[in-house]
């Protein structure tokens, strides 16, 4: 592992270190792949049955063929990585990180599972589980954005603030963050993994709801590449060129031919309108009273 590398991981353990402080009872060793090495913690083989689900687990959606195959490596090996808990009462502990493992233990009939124990209050509980699910699953794009949102709304941060908790720039926290304002049908292709995070981010291109479905659509339909969506959204982004005008049709020509005798004949302008059944009418414009006069003499058949 690089020296950069090395040192993203270090800082990496000092935030989730100042962020839930880690407790350790007697002499338990430290074990070397924990992220934070350096902090004080305990490790304790729990009951499945004393752990209770985190309401703040931001992954929604677990594959059953995937739970299926880790369920079959921890009967034959055991769990490799601890789960983190955080203690409740005595008989009573509430899961951090690590639900597809605690998930895949009931189903590989493990009656205890070694946790890490930290202590944390309910703001620190759902912080920590958004960061550690971030930073360490395959949440699909909407799952991190829904983490994102939860982490500004029940934790009160704005996008600067997330991102430097989970170590993204505002720019990333902020793309994910827009794909919530996709209709449900682009988000749902998202989640399921029909669409990628590049098709989506080239479809908030589009303001209109109606060009996004509609793009989407044919990204799907014809399996275009987020390069073939982007040209179509600056297609759809460019404005349309002005309308030409159609040229006057010969009725048309005769009556401003007739507008202009009228006009050089009474000495005002004259308008004629007509309908598609061929009624209409005439209009002379007057811009005095000796002017109406005069139109008058000029109409005036004796």
């Amino acid at each position: 592992m690089s020296a950069g590398k090395n040192a993203r991981k270090t800082a990496l353990g000092r935030g989730l270190d100042a962020l839930i402080p880690m407790q350790r009872t007697g002499d338990d060793p430290v074990p070397e792949n924990d992220l934070l090495p350096q902090a004080p913690l305990s490790i304790a083989e729990i009951p499945v049955d004393w752990i209770a689900a985190n309401p703040w687990q931001p992954r929604s959606h677990f594959d059953e063929e995937a739970l299926a195959e880790l369920a079959d490596s921890i009967r034959m090996q055991g769990i490799i990585q601890p789960l983190t808990v955080r203690r409740l009462s005595d008989q009573s502990y509430q899961l951090i990180s690590g639900e597809r493992r605690l998930m895949a233990s009931k189903r590989a009939g493990l009656a205890t599972v070694p946790a890490y124990v930290r202590t944390a209050n309910d703001e620190q509980m759902i912080e920590l589980a958004l960061i550690e699910n971030i930073q360490r699953q395959d949440l699909n794009p909407l799952e991190i954005a829904m983490g994102y949102k939860r982490l500004m709304e029940e934790c009160h941060l704005v996008i600067e603030q997330v991102g430097e908790k989970v170590g993204k720039k505002r720019s990333t926290v902020n793309n994910y963050l827009r794909l919530l304002k996709l209709p449900p049908d682009i988000q749902l292709a998202l989640r399921e993994e029909r669409l990628s995070m590049g098709h989506a981010r080239a479809l908030l291109g589009l303001e209109d709801p109606m060009q996004q479905l509609l793009v989407f659509r044919k990204a799907i339909d014809n399996g275009w590449s987020v390069r073939q969506v982007e040209e179509e959204v600056r297609r759809l982004q460019q404005p349309a060129p002005p309308a030409q005008p159609k040229p006057p049709t010969a009725y048309e020509l005769q009556l401003r031919t007739l507008q202009q005798q009228l006009s050089s004949r009474y000495g005002t302008r004259v308008r004629i309108q007509t309908s598609e059944r061929g009624v209409g009418e005439i209009r002379l414009s007057f811009f005095s009273d000796d002017d109406l006069n005069r139109l008058l003499a000029l109409l005036d058949p004796s």
